[in-house]
């Protein structure tokens, strides 16, 4: 059993001179090697033990992903206390006070750009002693200190006092807490997850287990750094095996910083990405804007060799078997003439992404395999630090979360908690040692979710006969029909806006009722072509009936007879449709820091739509509401 900062300085040893940290300053990255890494941490750290941090502490860190995201954490474990990442997402002063005070943060480590969500609490939370800013800016309040000045206070204290910090970091233990980190709090106040030095390095482990990763791997780091799934697999994996990471080139607001990720991907030319559905269903929208605008030869093209490659993968598991080999030399001439030109679009030496974060639609990964960089799911929570297993380049399976982690147990369990045969569903429950300490100050929570030492994930899963897991959902969100049946309406939603270009978000809802409804965000911009395709006035009674027909159109695909006529049971299909003149944002608290629609949000602030789906008049699309919505959509 190793800690974080036993993990860190072997890997010094070992790679001293490689290039562990990347940012980009001006126009180019600049890279820092793990030995200079090393020296800047033993300052802060050292720093951070002159202004009197104790073991046990409480460190909390808000910025955008950089060389100094890694340096403040470390510098943190270094002195015994414990980090408190926060996502840079949270916009709300409730929510970072809520965070603060509850942790008991002694010190917050903040960037320039989110310098002004703290300042109101400067005041306000007693136990907050110092705000120490890592960039050059003028110092507003006497709580401020800049992180240059943090290190000259390490240099004077190395000097004198450098023994101190050894025998600091040399008490630290596996079990000892390095974070804690907070949910999204969708339902309730967040909880604060206590995940010790060995549920990482442990994880670490577990995650190496299933693919390899080499010294000579570079990533872009592209998810929020305090993301449990970046932390994890993006950083400590990286760490461990001698590659570099990169950060997002930092925009003035978080749309510039978007814009930046494609231009630093083709900078870095990455090895393997970390991805989430949503980022996932970007980079296709941009593969394939670029094909359609070559032409519609160009199109036509592509949409054939998508299907001849999607044939011939099958699975993944079976592919190029029995039958398919014949598809062998088409399919090779594909990826010469066509899939290459899109993989250099990603620097030309991207292997492939992990997905995590939500259920990722199997259409969406039979895509990305199709192209040659496959899209390998996997599946985890941060209570799990976070990976519990994952498809890789060894073992996969399109549609599945992959084979499990080394030196982890999990069962299935029925709702008494009793374990369930091989191939039933229930919920999944693992045991290992990446399985957390508990919550932070919150014993009845803790106990309802570790029981006899294995984690309760709630969410619904079953195990394949070749040991493939397979993550149905969670069970907050499932559908229940008025006879008590269930049934996880994520990949329905999936499904809707993923094989439709009228539909960008869908969330489906049955609470013990006769039937499920759905609430949909039309695309704006996909049905204003249509109705000028169709010579109709978007803003016209004639243009508004067109688009409502047209979105229930794309729904009766999935009836019996139809296109997706046998993908999911009939009776989950919705009869009546909201139409919806808004999204789900981040913003208006319907989707959480990892673009997950927060459903009980979403419910409470449709509660009156929801009710009048129940009627008999919604069932007619063109109904007055779904009018009045749609107009205001399209105007």
């Amino acid at each position: 059993m190793k800690t974080l900062i036993q993990l860190f300085e072997e890997n010094v040893e070992k790679f001293h001179d490689n290039n562990l940290l990347l940012e980009k300053t001006g126009d180019q990255y600049v890279a820092m090697t793990f030995a200079q890494t090393r020296e800047r941490v033993y300052r802060m750290a050292a720093g951070l033990m002159s202004m009197g941090i104790s073991k046990g502490d409480r460190i909390a860190l808000l910025s955008e992903g950089r060389n100094d995201w890694v340096v403040s954490e470390l510098a943190i474990l270094y002195t015994g206390a414990i980090n408190v990442p926060l996502s840079v997402k949270l916009t709300e002063t409730s929510d970072l006070r809520f965070r603060l005070s509850h942790s008991g943060t002694r010190m917050i480590i903040v960037s320039r750009n989110q310098l002004a969500k703290v300042i109101p609490l400067k005041d306000e939370l007693s136990e907050l002693e110092k705000v120490i800013i890592l960039d050059d800016v003028s110092k507003e309040h006497p709580k401020d200190i800049l992180l240059e000045e943090v290190l000259t206070l390490g240099d004077a204290f190395l000097a004198g006092k450098r023994s101190l910090l050894i025998e600091r970091m040399q008490s630290i233990q596996p079990n000892d807490i390095a974070n804690i980190c907070y949910t999204s709090g969708t339902t309730a106040d967040p909880k604060g997850i206590m995940l010790s030095h060995r549920n990482y390095t442990a994880n670490v482990e577990q995650s190496l287990s299933l693919m390899d990763v080499f010294p000579w791997y570079t990533t872009l780091l592209i998810l929020p750094w305090d993301h449990a799934f970046a932390h994890t697999c993006g950083i400590y994996t990286l760490m461990s095996a001698g590659g570099s990471l990169a950060a997002v080139q930092s925009g003035k607001t978080a749309m510039e910083t978007l814009k930046n990720i494609p231009v630093n991907i083709r900078e870095i030319r990455p090895v393997f990405l970390l991805s989430v559905p949503a980022l996932a269903k970007n980079f296709r929208k941009n593969i394939e804007k670029g094909i359609a605008e070559k032409g519609k030869l160009a199109e036509a093209l592509f949409r054939f060799a998508l299907k001849v490659s999607y044939a011939y993968n099958g699975i993944a598991w079976d592919k190029g078997k029995g039958w398919r080999i014949l598809l062998k030399p088409l399919v090779s001439l594909f990826d010469a003439i066509l899939y290459k030109k899109v993989r250099e679009a990603f620097g030309g030496r991207l292997k492939y992404f992990i997905g995590g974060g939500a259920l990722l639609d199997i259409e969406l990964q039979r895509f990305f395999y199709a192209v040659g960089i496959p899209m390998f799911q996997g599946y985890g929570l941060s209570e799990a630090s976070p990976v519990i297993s994952s498809n890789s380049e060894r073992k996969a399976k399109l549609g599945s979360s992959g084979y499990l982690v080394s030196n982890l147990d999990l069962k299935i369990c029925d709702e008494k908690g009793n374990e369930l045969p091989l191939g039933e569903k229930g919920e999944i429950v693992v045991r290992g040692e990446n399985v957390m300490v508990g919550y932070w100050k919150n014993e009845a929570a803790t106990r309802e979710t570790i029981r006899d030492g294995w984690l309760y994930t709630g969410d619904m899963g079953y195990m394949d006969a070749d040991g493939f897991l397979y993550v149905l959902g969670r069970f907050k969100s499932l559908l229940i029909a008025d006879d008590g049946e269930k049934y996880s309406p994520e990949g329905i939603e999936e499904a809707f806006c993923d094989q439709s270009r009228y539909i960008d978000q869908c969330m489906l809802y049955n609470n013990q009722n006769p039937y499920t409804v759905a609430l949909i965000v039309p695309s704006r911009e996909a049905l204003k072509k249509f109705l000028r395709e169709k010579h109709l006035d978007p803003t016209s009674d004639e243009g508004i009936v067109a688009a409502l027909k047209l979105i229930e159109s794309e729904i009766g695909e999935y009836r019996t007879g139809r296109k997706y006529g046998n993908m999911f049971p009939q009776r989950w299909l919705p009869p009546a449709i909201g139409i919806l003149d808004e999204p789900f944002t981040e913003d208006n608290h319907m989707l959480n820091s990892t673009m997950k629609m927060v459903r009980g949000k979403i419910t409470e602030h449709y509660r009156n739509l929801i009710t009048f789906l129940y009627t008999p008049e919604a069932k007619d699309i063109t109904n007055k509401r779904n009018r009045e919505a749609m107009k205001k959509l399209l105007m």
